[in-house]
């Protein structure tokens, strides 16, 4: 296995607007790496130019010292040692699980023991060997995919290059799902890159998250640290169900906040001042702090209750504040709409 590297990566399709523009990153070796983002970012685009289903109009992608595909030229797909997961499975129908999984090899040539002894061992890595003879129509959703994962894994690919397999599946699928990938990731220690929309699948599959917009990288990160500390209002709106808030800019370098640096910016919010003495800070839902009591005491933040959802563990709660700006937060016990609250923020991060 080797580093993917991806230098200044760029689809023009004549459009008249870039799909992929400028798009520069390194895949480390035996990482699980997302590429999130809204439909029509240019996602797939890269994943298919990795794959070598597109030729790069910029840039050069490279594995290890391996040039794969610059503007000029393009090594085929079949030359990459990678392996694909569609979203349709793209199994064949009337060929068992054991032909579908070996096919790669026959096209290469492997047969006999080799053959035999290869396909075993892949549809063992996915939990599928009593399953050999039948054919796609006799499983479900999740063991379909799982053949699909096997169908890669038979031929020891470099990278393994996954396209929204999960959208398909119902929720619990989905995440049964999930864990494996996350076993096959690990027990196979290939190179993934993993295509979704979906940021709860990116949080909870990848290494690193690698989130677009318009056609442009604008962060990558481990999921935990993508989700604390996004860098700007795109990466903050997409990652979380937190909310962006302005506030009066606060003096200094830092970009954490805590109640006691946040308590006199929400009082000053409603204050008219210059744009240039405002900054975005986002605030994730469980971080604010909500009470019914000493409402008359003035303490916290004035909200008004707009809406709410319950989801069985908690109440998720839309809150008007006193300058009309939004802010959700999650609450315990039953609020109704048209209450009147009031909540602090334990914590918060400027964009």
């Amino acid at each position: 296995m080797a580093r993917l590297i991806l230098n200044q990566l760029g689809k023009d399709f004549g459009t008249g607007r870039a799909a992929v523009s400028g798009f520069s990153l390194d895949v480390r070796e035996g990482g699980f790496l997302a590429l999130l983002g809204p439909s029509g970012c240019g996602k797939t685009t890269v994943l298919r130019m990795i794959a070598g289903f597109e030729t790069p109009s910029d840039g050069s992608i490279h594995l290890g010292e391996r040039l794969l595909a610059d503007a000029a030229q393009s090594l085929p797909p079949e030359k990459r040692n990678m392996a694909m997961v569609f979203q349709s499975y793209a199994l064949w129908p009337h060929m068992s699980v054991a032909d579908n999984v070996g096919y790669p090899l026959k096209v290469r040539g492997i047969s006999g023991d080799a053959y035999r002894a290869k396909v075993r061992d892949a549809l063992g890595t996915v939990r599928l060997a009593d399953y050999a003879e039948r054919r796609p129509a006799d499983l479900s959703g999740g063991q379909r995919q799982r053949v699909a994962l096997a169908r890669c894994l038979v031929t020891s690919p470099d990278v393994v290059l996954l396209d929204e397999p999960l959208a398909n599946l119902d929720r619990h699928l989905k995440q049964e799902m999930e864990e494996t990938f996350r076993e096959f990731h690990q027990r196979s220690g290939a190179t993934m890159i993993y295509v979704t929309h979906d940021q709860s699948e990116a949080m909870a599959l990848a290494t690193d998250v690698a989130v677009m917009s318009e056609g442009r990288l604008l962060q990558v990160a481990p999921p935990a640290e993508i989700y604390a500390r996004p860098e700007g209002r795109i990466v903050g709106g997409l990652i979380g169900r937190g909310t962006i808030v302005t506030l009066p800019r606060a003096a200094g370098d830092s970009r954490a906040f805590d109640w006691q640096a946040l308590e006199p910016m929400f009082a000053g919010a409603a204050v008219s001042t210059a744009d240039g003495d405002r900054m975005d800070v986002l605030v994730r839902p469980e971080d604010a702090i909500v009470s019914c009591e000493n409402i008359a005491a003035g303490a916290g933040i004035a909200a008004t209750v707009e809406s709410v959802l319950f989801e069985g563990e908690r109440y998720a709660l839309k809150l008007i504040l006193a300058d009309s700006q939004v802010l959700r937060a999650y609450s315990r016990f039953p609020v109704r709409t048209g209450d009147s609250l009031r909540l602090s923020v334990r914590a918060a991060w400027r964009l």
